[in-house]
């Protein structure tokens, strides 16, 4: 394959992707045409921008200029290893969900199935034209035609008017965010104008103007990503959305704003300062700590798994901002370190954050429930659901061998040989955001075995969940994509990094292969005298030494020992209600953390027949920031109501006072 067919290819799938919307709309009534043959089809051409992206990966750059957009302002498109990376990742992890939503949708959507086909795969197409996109024109169009289509598919069911306020709060941050953007992009275009990246690379940037592009791309993506305190659109649109479109919103859409971050922090700026990594550092590890001490306490699934992503995102940010100090102080060694554990987790929270969305929505749909309090048991009705679902929690969780521990180790190995930076602020403040992220990774472990506790484990809540059926055929399919993704990414981590060299040298100028050598068996990021890690030789024991324990207890054991029923404390009348509760579970981080809750307590009277407590824990940036921002604006818009009387009289008044200020300021 030539290198100019690379680019073609990936720009003819994308075509494809809107061909088949198209399709759909065309046929809207065409149950069995649009989720047994669009989607899939949607899912196989995934497959192939994944294989041309990897090759694309490997190979030179290559650019295009489409005759579309505005007279002298065409579209520049260009494939580099980070744009190939990031296009992995999209074709990769929407080959599950596509083939997973093929199984999920019902004929009972109607005309609306086609309409759902052309924005979904609308959806996918103006990603990829994002990552794809070489001027600051190709991409605002492809970003904001991002923006609505995922509003329209967060509002599929508009008529509730939750689901409207949570799509129209998204799609208010995501057009505040996109103002950032474009502003960024005109200080770095600076006086002369021209929008392509050639031009804004080759743009000569002194003093503030790089830094205040920088601080306008964070603002700007950061909303898109849901950084702290852009964040709040996240927990809103997430629970709102169809669960396909929520694992492709957390799995990739929100990976376009590292993205475009990394685009402009390491590519079109040529200089890097050292406190804008100590700023992502601060504020990925407040969204980190956020996200995960809110995800420990949710009573509702997609809620939980919506605050677990602003955790992970939390994290890739400090994994960022770590290889800009590296940058800044010319380690690429230790750059190439923080950044391949950054894209590494980009990629694996791509894949098992996709897996718990998804698993989710087959338990919403067999058991019309998304409040934990109301699950459990369903390990029995819905085993595979129930044990693909296990897979996603524990890459969650960061445990070996899966995929979630490998890029989570490396971004604490990239700590551990920050000692040796010069400058003695750093040296001290960055073993303390080490040891925050230990803390981290310990609550989204506690996070992960609430969720799959409450919901798989113990007895059903309600006597409905007796008629729970397991995944279809398409959804086991979509499940096991992604399972497997994060069985073979934790298994083959060298292959991975390998992989992620190119994008290493692309923007840090160095990649973990050159800086030491490392078999396919081990995993040594620096040398294998200070730090290594087999997750061949970890599974390998694993799958040695567990069934050889099954064998010696039923060799040794077999009929010296029967099963009884677990000790009940003397009450031999056990009822679901006895089993710890979502709220139960995350009482403990309630009471640590209550004075970064905003909590409150609904008691019943003494005369309540059937007394019920309730705890509520709201979000306090909420209320600290965005509430006072729309009372401002609320006062604001009133005293333009008032302005506008609609009274001739009035608008005369109005110019004569206008001319008589003006008629004075003149004279003065």
């Amino acid at each position: 394959m030539s290198e100019l067919r690379l680019l073609d290819g990936i720009l003819i799938a994308a075509l494809g992707w809107l061909l088949i919307g198209a399709v759909g709309v065309v046929f809207p009534r065409r149950f069995t045409l649009i989720s047994k043959i669009l989607f899939p089809l949607g899912a196989a051409i995934g497959i192939v921008v994944a294989l041309l992206a990897l090759s694309a990966m490997m190979a030179a750059p290559e650019t295009r200029q489409l005759p579309l957009g505005l007279p002298d302002l065409p579209f520049h498109l260009r494939v580099d290893a980070l744009s190939a990376f990031f296009l992995f990742l999209l074709g990769a992890t929407s080959a599950g969900i596509s083939i997973y939503a093929a199984g999920y949708m019902r004929r009972s959507e109607g005309a609306q199935l086609g309409l759902q086909c052309l924005l979904y795969h609308a959806f996918l197409a103006s990603m990829a034209f994002v990552m794809l996109a070489d001027d600051g024109y190709a991409f605002m169009v492809a970003w904001e035609t991002m923006a609505l289509t995922s509003f329209f598919l967060v509002t599929a069911e508009h008529r509730h008017e939750e689901i409207r306020r949570a799509g129209y709060l998204y799609l208010l941050i995501a057009h505040v965010g996109a103002v950032g953007i474009l502003l960024s992009f005109g200080v770095m275009a600076g006086s002369a104008g021209d929008y392509t990246f050639d031009a804004m690379r080759a743009f000569s940037r002194t003093g503030i103007w790089p830094t205040i592009a920088f601080l306008l791309a964070l603002f700007g993506f950061g909303a898109k990503a849901g950084a702290l305190p852009m964040h709040v659109w996240l927990p809103e649109a997430h629970p709102a959305a169809p669960s396909p479109v929520s694992a492709m919103m957390s799995g990739v859409m929100l990976k376009t704003a590292i993205y475009g971050l990394l685009r402009v922090s390491f590519d079109l700026l040529n200089a890097q300062l050292w406190w804008w990594g100590v700023l992502l550092l601060v504020i990925g590890l407040a969204t980190a700590l956020f996200g995960v001490i809110y995800a420990a306490i949710q009573t509702d699934m997609k809620r939980l798994l919506a605050y677990s992503s602003i955790e992970n995102i939390g994290l890739i940010l400090v994994g960022f901002g770590l290889t800009l100090v590296f940058k800044s102080f010319r380690l690429p060694a230790l750059s190439a370190l923080a950044l391949t554990a950054t894209l590494y987790h980009c990629l694996n929270h791509a894949f098992f954050k996709s897996l718990l969305f998804l698993s989710t929505g087959s338990v919403l749909h067999a058991t019309g429930e998304r409040n934990l309090g109301k699950l459990g048991g369903l390990i029995h009705a819905m085993p595979w659901v129930a044990w693909l679902a296990l897979v996603g929690v524990l890459a969650s969780a960061g445990l070996p061998p899966l995929n979630g521990f490998v890029s989570e180790w490396l971004l604490l190995q990239s700590f551990l040989f920050t000692s040796g930076l010069p400058h003695g602020y750093l040296n001290m403040l960055l073993p303390v955001v080490a040891a925050a992220i230990a803390l981290i990774a310990a609550l989204a472990g506690f996070a992960m075995v609430k969720f799959f506790g409450v919901i798989f484990l113990g007895q059903p809540r309600e006597e409905k969940l007796g008629q729970a059926h397991d995944a279809g055929r398409l959804e086991r399919i979509g499940l096991l994509w992604l399972a497997s993704g994060c069985f073979l990414l934790g298994l083959v981590p060298h292959m991975i990094i390998a992989l992620l060299d190119p994008v290493a040298q692309l923007l840090v100028g160095g990649g973990l292969g050159e800086v030491t050598p490392h078999g396919w068996w081990l995993l040594a990021p620096i040398h294998p005298d200070r730090a290594s890690y087999s997750a061949a030789v970890f599974f390998g024991s694993l799958a040695c030494f567990i069934p050889l324990v099954y064998w010696l207890v039923h060799r040794f054991l077999h009929g010296r020992f029967t099963r009884v029923p677990p000790w009940d404390c003397g009450f031999p009348l056990q009822t679901p209600r006895m089993q710890d509760t979502a709220e139960g579970f995350g009482q403990p981080i309630r009471r640590i953390f209550t004075s970064f809750l905003r909590r409150t307590r609904e008691h019943p009277s003494p005369f309540d027949t059937a007394p019920r407590y309730r705890s509520i824990v709201e979000d306090p940036i909420w209320y600290a920031v965005y509430l006072p921002v729309a009372r401002l604006v609320e006062r604001a818009t009133r005293l333009i109501a008032f302005l506008q009387q609609g009274r001739i009289a009035i608008y005369l008044m109005y110019s004569f006072v206008t001319l008589l200020v003006l008629l004075v300021l003149t004279r003065g």
